[in-house]
């Protein structure tokens, strides 16, 4: 196993439950991949970047539950909006059934006019009676979320406080340059086909204490967990493998090979013969790149009394309360300080600043969102720029996703940029890790059958007037 992000451990997870004996092998000091944290020189704890899951994410939930972290997951049933007027406005479930439960609070969201809620309405509607699948999503190539928005007639307001919010922090994208049909998924599963789809799942520890748990269970059978090993390249004779090469001469050999590795770094791993034999690999350059810049404030004092919110009209798109959700694990919250994350997906502008101003450009927007920011001293603070966050969910990117299964014996591909049906997100990282899993029992010389260890898990299942729907 190359790789010990999310779609590494997952596969590893599964493998080792199935009975095989796995070596899973990450260059970097610590397990998690992107979706990981790190300590500072003063022992604080920082997320490389704020990852939260939904009701939705049924797979990542099964993981957790595989690796004992479940109850390290806080969620929360109502979305608090922001906007730069002051005006709140929130989101949760009411009494009536999916896919009317949100009904009530949507009718009475303040930074919407009702123009711009009947936009919204007919949008969804359309989304209901098609089921999640409006025909134009088939077109050739895709189109763009932007552009289903605008056939749609969707609202200026609709669009930049209603749809653009939701969906550039779900995809990591604009909406100029995302298929729209993954767009119109994550209303369709997280808001519309359950009641439950729409919940947030919040970390309340740091990432990193997410993954303790996967080192055990591949080590408790018999497996090994090796840190600080990047591997240099893949050995072959023609298409078969015969090992693979770590640092200092290390050489290993296995009867599986599953690469989970970033899609852009996969390509020079491979020998010209894996290459030629594998076709999907050289469609992985045209699978782009999205960028995530995670801010991180320390006030003096407490400025903020939500455990997160959301901001309308803003770059900063996010505000999670750390010391709040970090508090809830350890049964106390610090009143004398108060630690604030932020996060701004497709953060491409900021690319270009400099530390100083990313943090300057987010100062001013917390004050104007917090009024008792404005009073307090930022004692210290520090910006992560992920400029390969996620893949773009471009139009028509589902063309160059490969599978986790290649034409090379023994060979498999895991992350989520593979065919998974979702987009760049912990759900479809493990997801992919799933599947390679799966790949890998098919195919063995075991005879193990792939019915007997399937780990993928089904979606929400439909719920109030959805399920009535014919199929």
């Amino acid at each position: 196993m190359i790789g010990g992000g999310l779609a590494g451990l997952a596969c590893g997870v599964a493998l080792a439950e199935a009975g095989w004996r796995v070596r899973l092998f990450e260059q970097k000091p610590f397990l998690g991949g992107r979706a990981t944290s790190y300590v500072l020189p003063n022992g604080e704890h920082v997320d490389n970047c704020q990852h939260v899951t939904l009701g939705c994410c049924t797979n990542l939930a099964d993981f957790y539950r595989r690796v004992g972290s479940a109850d390290k997951i806080k969620f929360f049933d109502e979305l608090v909006f922001l906007d730069p007027q002051g005006r709140r406005g929130t989101m949760k479930a009411g009494l009536l059934p999916a896919p009317l439960h949100m009904t009530g609070s949507f009718l009475t969201f303040a930074p919407l006019t009702m123009r711009d809620k009947l936009s919204i309405a007919r949008a969804m509607l359309d989304i209901v009676t098609a089921k999640g699948q409006t025909a134009d999503l088939a077109a050739p190539g895709g189109i763009s979320m932007l552009e289903w928005l605008r056939r749609r007639r969707q609202t200026k307001g609709a669009i930049e406080r209603f749809w653009r919010v939701v969906l550039v922090s779900a995809l990591d994208e604009e909406l100029d340059r995302t298929d729209a049909r993954y767009g119109v998924d994550v209303f369709w599963k997280a808001f519309l086909i359950n009641s439950t789809g729409y919940r947030m799942g919040v970390p309340i520890v740091p990432l990193a204490d997410l993954y303790a748990g996967c080192k055990a269970a591949i080590e408790s059978r018999g497996g090994e967990v090796n840190l600080r090993s990047p591997v240099r390249s893949l050995n072959a004779e023609g298409t078969s493998i015969r090992s693979v090469q770590f640092d200092a001469g290390r050489e290993e050999s296995a009867d599986a090979y599953v690469f989970a590795v970033a899609h852009d770094a996969l390509f020079d791993l491979m020998p010209e013969s894996i290459r030629r034999a594998e076709p999907s690999l050289v469609n992985l350059s045209k699978i782009k790149t999205a960028p995530i810049t995670g801010v991180h404030f320390w006030f003096d004092r407490p400025v903020m009394d939500e455990p997160f919110v959301t901001l309308l009209d803003s770059n900063t798109q996010w505000i999670f309360n750390k010391t709040m959700l970090y508090g809830e694990q350890k049964g106390t919250t610090n009143n004398q300080e108060q630690y604030l994350q932020m996060v701004i997906s497709a953060s491409y502008d900021l690319l270009k600043k400099t530390r100083q101003e990313i943090i300057d450009l987010c100062l001013r927007e917390v004050r104007q969102a917090l009024p008792r920011a404005q009073a307090a001293q930022l004692m210290k603070s520090t910006v992560i720029k992920e400029v390969a966050a996620t893949f773009s969910p471009q139009p028509g990117v589902d063309r160059w996703r490969p599978l986790q299964q290649t034409k090379i014996p023994a060979l498999f591909f895991a992350g989520d940029w593979t065919a998974t049906g979702w987009p760049a997100t912990m759900e479809g990282a493990v997801r992919s890790g799933y599947l390679a899993a799966e790949a890998v029992l098919r195919t063995s010389a075991s005879g193990t059958s792939a019915t007997a260890h399937q780990f993928l898990q089904p979606d929400l299942p439909p719920t109030g007037f959805i399920s009535l729907l014919k199929t």
